[in-house]
């Protein structure tokens, strides 16, 4: 399974919810919040079958890609086939065989702009089956940090920003369980190249079920049952309590224990509107030998301040990669 990191490198992204300071400090004083830090894997929809690469296809009377030809691009996304709404491999396997080599009409989804295509299936001269000549996938999987999880209803927050890959800006859930992740290596990052943690998806241990992916990252309720025995409980604070100094994130780079780690917070801007509102720095030695700062697959790190939920981690400088973003956490609460 194609592994995709949930986290974006320095991208402009708006929130997609925003809280007043005024219900942020009531709710602060109310609700109780275990940190999260744990990393989870998660399986999401394209909405479509994503153009991966072409291949040439064999057919009875010559080979050819009519894929290419009718000048789809790696990247784009089928969506519809002789108007009629295509989401699945399966789906576009069954427009094709309906096609029976006629001309076929295909929407592609390219950039957000949607575009009309007409081409010709060739018969496969090995299986018989009607093929254009690509490769595809319809879902994507990735990993992704949890960032808290509501005491009394054990709803959860995760990743802080939205989830994009390949050009898409919106996804659906393929899948609404959640697993734990086993961190099993890293890529430390370097200047110019993010790195990235490596994780295995431990199947037969789902950790909650999601139901909404937003600007703001991915949401759901734990299971019933989750063990928070060693879970830290905090209360949240507002943009507006933060200030430029220590502070910590937690996260989990060996393992599935997520650990604490020093950082500092350079810059607050409670106006940024794009998942901006702090520059943080990583200070801590052992996290800057084990990974070189931030790292994607890091991305929704609870940031801690005073003993306070204030955000969590969003992007990596590419630049720097000891330097990078966090969104304010009323900004995820909520969802």
């Amino acid at each position: 399974m194609r592994k995709l990191n949930f986290f974006l490198a320095a991208a402009v992204l708006a929130a997609c919810a925003a809280f007043g300071s005024g219900r942020m400090e009531a709710s602060a004083q109310s609700a109780q919040y275990y940190l999260g830090g744990m990393t989870a894997g998660f399986s999401l929809s394209a909405n479509g079958v994503e153009i991966v690469a072409f291949k040439e296809v064999a057919g009875e009377t010559g080979s050819g890609c009519p894929a290419a030809q009718a000048g789809m691009k790696t990247g784009d996304l089928i969506v519809a086939v002789d108007g009629i709404h295509t989401r699945t491999i399966e789906e576009l396997g069954a427009a094709l065989e309906r096609s029976e080599g006629q001309q076929t009409q295909f929407l592609v989804r390219r950039n957000g702009e949607e575009l009309p295509m007409s081409l010709l299936p060739i018969k496969d001269k090995k299986d018989g089956k009607y093929k254009i000549g690509i490769l595809i996938r319809d879902t994507l999987s990735g990993i992704g940090t949890v960032t808290y999880i509501e005491k009394d209803s054990g709803r959860f927050g995760s990743l802080g920003h939205a989830v994009c890959d390949g050009g898409h800006t919106s996804l659906a859930l393929a899948d609404t369980a959640v697993y734990r992740c086993s961190i099993v290596g890293v890529a430390r990052g370097e200047r110019g190249k993010a790195g990235e943690l490596k994780g295995l998806m431990l199947s037969d241990a789902q950790l909650a079920d999601a139901d909404k992916v937003c600007e703001t990252g991915l949401y759901g309720t734990f299971t019933d049952g989750y063990d928070f025995s060693e879970a830290a409980t905090v209360e949240a604070a507002p943009i507006s309590q933060a200030t430029i100094g220590k502070a910590i994130i937690y996260s989990t780079v060996d393992g599935v224990t997520p650990r604490a780690y020093d950082i500092a917070i350079a810059k607050v801007d409670a106006g940024n509107k794009h998942n901006k509102n702090f520059v943080i720095k990583v200070t801590d030695e052992a996290l800057l030998r084990e990974t070189g700062g931030i790292v994607q697959g890091m991305s929704g790190s609870p940031i801690v301040q005073n003993g306070k939920l204030i955000g969590a981690v969003t992007h990596v400088f590419l630049n720097d990669p000891t330097r990078g973003y966090g969104i304010g956490i009323e900004k995820m609460l909520g969802n």
